[in-house]
């Protein structure tokens, strides 16, 4: 049967206490590099590329920070801009409705003093009419009327003529011409 380890039949510990009963000194450490120096051309460039990005962040981070001001400046002045065209936007809605209140009050007051002027040009409409037929009946019985009134002119002084003694037997016929005209 397979012994050692998980049945493997690798038997590590048979070679442990091998190497643990040799007693010679162990091989010595192998071969390295040579001791530490300073490569100063090697490490220049290196430096020196290290410092130009160190330049170039540095320079970036100042145009960040120009930008960033320049940028929060255009957004104050904005900011303030916006401010004061709200300050006068809102006066001139403030001018404007009130304006408009005035004018919707002069629109009611005109619109009544209309609805008056209306209703007194009804009144003078219907009494020129009132006139205007009362004219009309006038000038349709005015030549009857002028007749009526002449002989009764005529008759009154007839009468006064009779009163006073006079006789106008014969002139009877023009008074029966009136009656029979009508």
């Amino acid at each position: 049967p397979p012994g050692g380890i998980a049945g493997t039949g690798i038997s590590t510990l048979v070679q442990v206490s091998a190497d643990s009963q040799r007693k010679e000194a162990p091989a010595p450490p192998p071969a390295t590099w040579g001791a530490y120096q300073k490569k100063s051309e090697e490490s220049n460039g290196v430096i020196a590329m290290v410092d130009l990005l160190i330049k170039d962040l540095d320079k970036e981070m100042t145009e960040a920070e120009t930008t960033e001001k320049m940028s929060q400046a255009d957004y104050e002045k904005m900011m303030s801009d916006s401010a004061e065209k709200r300050a006068t936007d809102s006066k001139a809605l403030t001018e404007k409705g009130v304006a408009k209140a005035d004018m919707e009050s002069q629109l009611e007051a005109h619109g009544e003093t209309k609805k008056s002027s209306a209703s007194e040009l009804m009144a003078v409409m219907k009494y020129t009419q009132s006139l205007h037929a009362e004219c009309d009946w006038l000038m349709q019985y005015h030549e009857v009327r002028k007749t009526a009134r002449a002989d009764e002119v005529d008759s009154l002084q007839k009468a006064k003529a009779v009163l006073s003694g006079a006789d106008f037997a014969l002139v009877q016929t023009r008074s029966r011409a009136f009656l029979q005209r009508a």
